[in-house]
């Protein structure tokens, strides 16, 4: 007795019931990954604190209060150094992954290592960033959180069973709570994994993201308060007055964001080129950050103070043109030379300072304009760092989430948008992608939805093909196929039906060749040379899932049966008809249509001949 075809689609039982207990159990992870990086920001904030007060004030305390004046005096010339030696040598005897910034080394997991990453970096990044941080380096704590946020997630994930996507998700989540945790702006930090890890957006990690999410600023209003990192008030975004010099705003902080990203890695190819071992790069760094910090010590630290001052207009132009320049002198310096620190917070602190000194400057020439420093500050600040990392759309909502002001939005997202576009055309990666396209790693930077999503089998299948009967033998088809018959020639695969046209089989031009190796192979029916249990497809399911049937199968075409008849063929699908899918994609973004214009101009060109 023949086998029957096997009817489902998958070769196996229906998996939608499997995929939504995945998606379940992997947001009951993302649950407790939310707790743990809301308690990891606390600790990391707290380290970071300790070690500041200690280095600079003599003090036990984790207040992290911004330098206003050198505390120190001439031990500001090493101070940073020594951290920065610390760092190096956690770097050589623990891991080289804290160096930088985090978010880079959280997409290489993801691009290279199936999201898999090293316990040692959940151990030792905190610690180095805390060191850093703590001897004055003039970075953020939120890089450093994102990525060790991630790792814990990856852990998680390496921990208990789970699929590499499964494994990305709870990394990305971890990044994404770590965030969350730090700045309390749940909606940006969903966004940034999204746009910088995850690279997709599906029900199957976007549930398990908010969750992450939501936990982790849950538990950030007990251990680091309730509002946000940055408590704004800003009285007038003047629009729409004000919309052209936001414009002018917004090229100017496409150009910082390009002339920032490319000046960073010259300058780690100029620490490259000492002829110094790598493990001094973040002594010598240490060395020009403290020249710098003893005759500006406001450019140390998180900075998270002197951006609030910024936001809300409290510093004059000249501090603010001071900070503007030698705050990204110092981030240069220190993170160029290989050193642990985040990269958000000082681009904040430059971007702001440029925003509000713009407005200032803009002021004094044009008498009652009336330009607000603050609401300048803040768009440029979101603007420049949305600009270099390619991520403007997370960091509009972050701008809106911080001040809570519906009116923001307008300048938000023109000058983000602007400053993108200028990053696009100017730059071709990432402040974020560069160091891993350096490595041969190409970095999804556009997202779309797939061509094979949109289209159906029914749409693709070719309705009408040969059908062999089963009793035919292997050697007549061979001999039709050898004389040239056109409709044998021209087939790579024959669907098998019984004498109703009921489908029993498929035989492909493999399937000939090894019959014919046997002894009396000829002699074969083709339904015996063939397969007896065709995977099969439906004229009404996306293209997307026959061409995962294929890639899971090995094979390279699928009959096309009826559900309400499964065993009558309507068509047959193959690997020619879903690449003509994706040419019609192809064809629709390249190819262009006559307009109107185009109609009439050519009409009246016909009528004058």
């Amino acid at each position: 007795m023949i086998d029957q075809p096997n009817l489902n689609p998958w070769n196996g039982p229906d998996v939608r019931p499997s995929r939504s207990f995945r998606m379940i159990y992997v947001s009951v992870l993302a649950a407790g990954i939310g707790v743990v990086a809301g308690v990891l920001a606390y600790l990391l904030f707290s380290l970071i604190g300790l070690l500041w007060n200690l280095v600079f004030f003599q003090q036990v305390s984790t207040e992290i209060n911004d330098l206003t004046t050198n505390p120190i005096g001439p031990w500001m010339l090493v101070v940073p150094a020594i951290g920065g030696l610390i760092v190096a040598l956690m770097a050589k005897y623990g891991t080289s992954k804290i160096k930088g910034h985090g978010i880079p080394e959280a997409m290489e997991a993801v691009l290279e290592n199936r999201s898999r990453v090293s316990p040692r970096v959940a151990i030792f990044k905190p610690i180095a960033t805390a060191v850093a941080i703590g001897t004055g380096g003039p970075f953020g704590a939120e890089g450093p959180i994102i990525q060790t946020g991630g790792a814990m997630g990856s852990i998680l994930g390496q921990i208990v069973q789970t699929t590499a996507v499964e494994r990305k998700v709870l990394l990305a989540c971890g990044a994404a709570a770590g965030m969350a945790a730090t700045f309390n702006t749940p909606i940006a930090a969903v966004i940034l994994a999204i746009e910088l890890l995850l690279f997709e957006f599906k029900s199957r990690s976007f549930i398990p993201l908010v969750i992450a999410t939501v936990i982790a600023t849950t538990m950030r209003i007990p251990l680091l308060g309730r509002g946000a990192l940055f408590q704004v008030s800003i009285p007038d975004f003047g629009i729409p007055t004000a919309l052209p010099f936001y414009l002018l705003l917004g090229l100017m902080c496409g150009l910082v964001a390009v002339g920032f990203s490319r000046a960073l890695y010259l300058v780690e190819e100029l620490f490259e080129r000492l002829p110094i071992g790598e493990f001094w790069h973040p002594v010598i760094g240490g060395l020009g950050l403290g020249l710098i910090g003893f005759f500006v010590p406001r450019v140390l630290g998180v900075g998270y103070d002197t951006i609030l001052d910024i936001l809300n207009n409290q510093l004059t132009l000249s501090v603010l043109l001071s900070l503007m320049i030698f705050k990204a002198l110092a981030l240069l310096v220190s993170l160029g030379s290989g050193t642990s620190g985040g990269l958000l917070a000082p681009l904040f602190m430059v971007g702001a300072a440029m925003g509000g000194a713009t407005a200032i400057i803009l002021n004094q020439l044009i008498p009652g304009l009336n330009l607000s420093p603050g609401a300048f500050a803040l768009v440029a600040m979101t603007a420049i760092f949305g600009a270099a990392s390619r991520s403007t759309f997370a960091f509009i909502i972050f701008g809106f989430e911080i001040t809570q002001d519906y009116n923001a939005i307008l300048p938000l997202m023109l000058v983000g948008v602007i400053a993108d576009a200028v990053g696009v055309l100017l730059m071709r990666n990432t402040i974020m992608t560069e160091k891993l396209a350096r490595r041969g790693l190409r970095v999804p930077q556009e997202y779309e939805a797939d061509a094979l999503q949109g289209v159906t089998v029914g749409e693709m299948m070719v309705a009408t093909t040969l059908h062999l009967h089963e009793t035919m033998r292997v050697k007549e088809l061979t001999d039709r196929i050898a004389k040239g018959e056109p409709d044998y020639v021209r087939h790579q695969a024959f669907l098998i039906v019984d004498g109703e046209e009921h489908l029993t089989g498929i035989i492909t031009r493999g399937d000939l060749l090894a019959a014919l190796d046997e002894p009396a192979g000829g002699d074969l029916t083709v339904l015996q040379a063939g397969t007896a249990t065709p995977i099969v497809a439906y004229p009404d399911e996306i293209l997307h899932d026959a061409l995962s049937r294929l890639l899971q199968n090995d094979i390279g075409r699928l009959p096309v049966v009826s559900r309400e008849d499964p065993r009558r063929v309507v068509g047959y699908l193959s690997r020619g008809a879903i690449l003509r899918a994706r040419q019609h994609r192809i064809d629709e973004e390249h190819s262009r249509e006559p307009g109107w214009l185009d109609q009439r101009r050519s009409g009246n060109t016909r009528s004058k001949a």
